[in-house]
């Protein structure tokens, strides 16, 4: 049976979310960041040192194509510093980018499913 293709988002861009604890592993984490951006065309959003949106804890997010995943997410798995990471697809339905597409590098961490909407309009 063929996928029916006509019904298939288009991934957008890649998101990555890298959680960290502001007091015991924002070092770890702005570590990991200053070297992606070194080495990867990605966008480094904003810190978040509190929870945000769908977000329990502290993070900031990686913007990245799709043509720099096979070479970024792998460099996440092996240089990770101990941190959980949420690697996502953007394709403009964020509680199913989130919740049934994304995986995690690291623990799985609870979001807040509430605070995603459907549709990204």
């Amino acid at each position: 049976m063929q996928p029916d293709t006509d019904h298939t988002p288009i991934i957008r861009a890649f998101h990555a979310h890298v959680y960290y604890d502001p007091q015991a592993t924002r070092q770890a984490a702005a570590i990991v960041r200053e070297q992606v951006v070194e080495r990867f065309p990605v966008r480094a959003g904003r810190w978040h040192d509190v929870p945000v949106g769908p977000h329990s804890r502290a993070m900031y997010q990686l913007l990245f194509e799709p043509e720099t995943f096979g070479t970024l997410v792998p460099w996440l798995m092996l240089n990770r510093q101990g941190l959980d990471i949420l690697v996502h697809p953007d394709t403009g339905f964020p509680r199913r980018d989130h919740l049934e597409h994304g995986f995690w590098l690291g623990h799985v961490l609870p979001l807040r499913a509430e605070r995603l909407p459907e549709r990204d309009d």
